[in-house]
């Protein structure tokens, strides 16, 4: 009797089992496909900066799945009611490139220094809600991250990208080797880094790429920004007429179509500043890399001529900033092509630094400021009387307060660290 007891209570108790069980199945399944007729399943986005960014937009991202994907935005936010918001566009491009489905949205005739709001609804449902603010059409102060060499070392290339949504710029210039072999798997750890610049109430922020001697082509910088020139150099000018930044491409040749359009175009810049990125510096300072006579050759004196202020540099993987210099032929002053112009001379950073293999900073010359080996950035405050840079380290990212969306252009968070080298921890140019 005792026995029959037992086979009894254990038949009761495995049919419990199955039964909740099954019952748990099933409800994992219904939440599944709620949650799946709800969001829409696309990820790694990213923000372009291609026009006017006054006025235009272009928003980027990876559609893994579901059909005609549409962007809605307004000024308003509406949260995920996608059916409140103002307007809609569909996509402008589609390209299959590096692992990912990219598509393409430039959202055009937006209103200055606003906040736009928009989501993003396929046949499968809507993205979270993401917003950006436009830039100003006035010459009021704005700010600048400029940094390169990512790389594969993931923990400073988060740090830094955590930064980016911390500090609130009004764009980030990339100066180029995302990755290390630009393979589609790395370049998808890349994008789903990059959604750490996306701040907590997600807010988003503009990048301007370079193509680096990393990016196996002109065509995987096209294809992953949707940059507006396939050979990935071009201009855009912030503000009314305050600062144009010159992106320019150091992996194809300097001269040719490249320094004719880039003379052409800086003979018509009226802007009151000017800066320029490109990836391989003309004068390393690390002794291992090849000095860039292609690059010194063609710009060093068109920069000089036409007033260029400030260049981002990248690729040795070193930090640096200099003394105004201009280009030069000889005398005792000269070196390497250059000698130091308080008055008129151009002021060069870098070397990259953004998670890339640190190197020594072991080439300095007569003209350099200062020179180091840390993960970094620069920060850039731009106004009509004068740009302010500091270069900030990047490491202590998760101990950095994050700015509020209103503060004013110029003010770091607090718990930043800012390298402090012997000759000053700000540079600032003055016309």
């Amino acid at each position: 009797m005792n026995s029959l007891f037992l086979q009894g209570f254990m038949e009761c108790t495995l049919k419990l089992m199955y039964t909740t069980m099954t019952l748990k199945n099933i409800l994992f399944l219904f939440v599944f496909i709620i949650y799946s007729a709800v969001f829409s399943n696309n990820e790694r986005y990213r923000l372009i900066i291609t026009d006017d960014p006054a006025r235009t937009i272009t928003i980027g991202w990876d559609q893994v799945s579901g059909q005609n994907p549409i962007v809605y935005y307004d000024s308003k936010d509406h949260g995920k009611s996608y059916k409140k918001y103002k307007f809609s566009k569909t996509v402008d491009r589609v390209v299959i490139s590096k692992g990912m489905n990219n598509n393409f949205v430039k959202l055009n005739d937006l209103l200055p220094n606003t906040a736009y709001y928009f989501i993003i609804k396929d046949s499968e449902g809507f993205s979270k809600r993401y917003w950006f603010r436009t830039a100003p059409d006035k010459n009021s102060p704005m700010t600048f991250i400029s940094g390169g060499d990512s790389r594969n070392n993931r923990e400073p290339r988060k740090n830094a990208n955590l930064l980016v949504s911390k500090i609130k710029p009004t764009a980030v210039f990339f100066g180029g080797d995302m990755t290390a072999r630009s393979s589609d798997a790395q370049c998808v750890e890349w994008f789903n880094d990059w959604q750490l610049t996306i701040a907590n109430d997600g807010r988003m922020f503009p990048v301007l790429p370079t193509r680096g001697n990393h990016e196996d082509s002109n065509k995987t910088v096209y294809d992953l920004f949707d940059t507006p020139s396939k050979e990935v150099f071009y201009a855009i000018t912030f503000g009314k007429d305050l600062y144009t930044i010159y992106t320019l491409n150091s992996e194809i040749s300097a001269g040719g179509n490249q320094s004719k359009w880039l003379q052409e175009r800086l003979m018509k810049d009226a802007s009151i500043w000017k800066s320029a990125q490109y990836h391989k510096p003309m004068r390393p300072h690390q002794k291992n890399k090849k000095e860039g006579n292609d690059v010194y050759n063609n710009w060093a004196t068109l920069f000089y001529k036409y007033h260029m202020d400030l260049v981002y540099e990248s690729d040795s993987h070193v930090v640096k900033t200099t003394y105004p210099i201009k280009p030069c032929s000889g005398g005792e002053s000269c070196e390497e092509g250059f000698e130091r112009d308080d008055t008129t001379g151009i002021v060069f950073v870098g070397e990259g630094c953004w998670g890339a293999p640190i190197r020594p900073a072991d080439d300095n010359k007569i003209w350099t400021r200062n020179s180091g080996s840390f993960n970094q950035f620069k920060w850039v405050t731009v106004s009509t009387s004068e740009i302010v840079l500091k270069t900030i380290m990047v490491d202590n990212a998760d101990k950095v307060a994050e700015n509020s969306n209103d503060e004013k252009p110029g003010i770091l968070p607090s718990g930043i660290s800012i390298w402090k080298p012997s000759h000053g921890e700000t540079v600032v140019i003055k016309k």
